[in-house]
């Protein structure tokens, strides 16, 4: 079915700097994808269908259907009482011992059917969607066992089912070191690259593999075995990277072709050449920073000067970043990090589609693009990362599929 938005202000994101804002514009959209996009033509009732689905926007904000390009959304438990636990002075070592931090979610996901995970996933979702969120990424990684990690993997899938939302997904079953693998990551790391990985790729489960690579992680040799199980078998790669230390898994990551690398608090100048010269994305996790009460900031200025493109996204998680809220990120990479509202709005279309290897997809606004947009009862693209909480979202449109219905004028 052809459907036709009229009387809008685009935002199409669509060249390299700036907005690029159309004033009185209007989409065609035929079969899910983007015939038209620009202007409003005085004619343009005499070239559509008559049958159209037509809408007016009443000068409607719209821009690409956001995304976010980094969450754990597939997990079971709740880890507020290690929350309240640390703000009442106990050492994080301490909890650990007791059985808390990530192995905790671990055995919680563990017990957890796919039902029930998926349930869970959906409730954190919607928070995503209000903030018109269209494309989301899920990764695995509080399996760590192959079965488990697969079962999440499957729910992530079936996430991608659901006409309102597209996923992509990623195996981190390289996250953490399992307890049965207790002083042995080597093995733990074979099983990941010979068992999980091949898995993962029959089954159509995973789009990317992705390694924490970290002192409390995985060595920089254990994440290039990943990263070339995962290339040997198709998929793409990306790296949890340089968040707590310099270990040079940044480097290595783009190196290898890494998609995005993530966090990257303390990448170094060496490392940033690296991204720029791979044309690899540096995807920004302000919720972590903020709910770790990190210090260390990302290299902005570096990023900027040697032209490497930024992702920001949610890293929603029970640990770090249970935060479902992708303008709020947009809003803390203001804040926290200095970055413009226009390069918080790139970050979580045009370098948030290139992190997941989806740019000849989505993130902008052009004829041939899949058709996922969002409008807003917004008077410009800034107000995006300005502010919080208000109920601005006035339709999700994915495939040309509108949700939330705005009404007609």
């Amino acid at each position: 079915m052809e459907r036709i938005l009229t009387n809008l202000k685009l935002v199409t994101m669509e060249p390299e700097h700036g907005y690029q804002i159309i004033d009185n514009a209007m989409v065609i959209i035929r079969q899910g994808k983007i015939s038209y996009a620009g202007p409003q033509q005085s004619d343009w009732q005499d070239t559509v269908d008559s049958q159209a689905d037509i809408v007016d926007c009443n000068q409607a904000l719209v821009t690409p259907g956001l995304i976010d390009c980094h969450t754990h959304l597939v997990f079971a438990g709740n880890r507020a009482n290690e929350f309240e636990q640390r703000l009442n002075g106990v050492p994080y070592e301490e909890i650990a011992k007791a059985g808390g931090g990530i192995l905790s979610t671990v055995r919680a996901t563990r017990a957890a059917t796919e039902d029930e995970l998926f349930t869970l996933a959906m409730e954190r979702l919607a928070g995503l969607k209000r903030d018109g969120v269209t494309t989301v990424e899920i990764k695995s990684g509080y399996g760590l066992t192959t079965e488990d990690e697969l079962k999440m993997l499957r729910v992530a899938r079936r996430i991608g089912e659901q006409a309102d939302i597209k996923v992509s997904t990623t195996l981190l079953a390289a996250h953490a070191l399992p307890p049965e693998y207790a002083g042995r990551s080597d093995d733990y790391i074979a099983l990941v690259c010979d068992e999980m990985i091949p898995a993962a790729a029959k089954e159509n489960l995973a789009d990317s593999v992705d390694v924490f690579c970290e002192g409390i992680g995985f060595s920089t040799e254990q994440s290039a075995r990943v990263f070339a199980a995962a290339k040997a078998h198709g998929l793409m790669i990306k790296g949890h990277t340089e968040q707590l230390s310099n270990l040079g898994g940044s480097a290595l990551a783009a190196s290898m072709g890494a998609t995005s690398v993530d966090h990257i608090e303390y990448l170094d100048e060496a490392g940033v050449d690296a991204l720029a010269a791979h044309h690899t994305v540096a995807t920004l996790l302000p919720g972590a920073f903020y709910f770790l009460r990190e210090t260390q900031q990302p290299p902005i200025a570096l990023l900027r000067e040697k032209g490497v493109p930024m992702a920001i996204s949610t890293d929603f998680n029970p640990g770090t970043s249970p935060i479902a809220s992708l303008r709020t990120m947009m809003n803390m990479a203001c804040t926290l990090f200095r970055l413009t509202p226009e390069e918080c709005l790139r970050g979580v279309t045009v370098h948030a589609a290139q992190a997941l290897g989806l740019s000849e997809q989505c993130g902008q606004i052009r004829t041939g693009m899949a058709a996922d947009l969002a409008l807003w009862n917004l008077d410009s693209p800034a107000e995006l990362s300005y502010r919080m909480g208000v109920p601005d979202l006035i339709a999700r449109i994915v495939d040309g599929n509108v949700f939330y219905q705005p009404k007609n004028q």
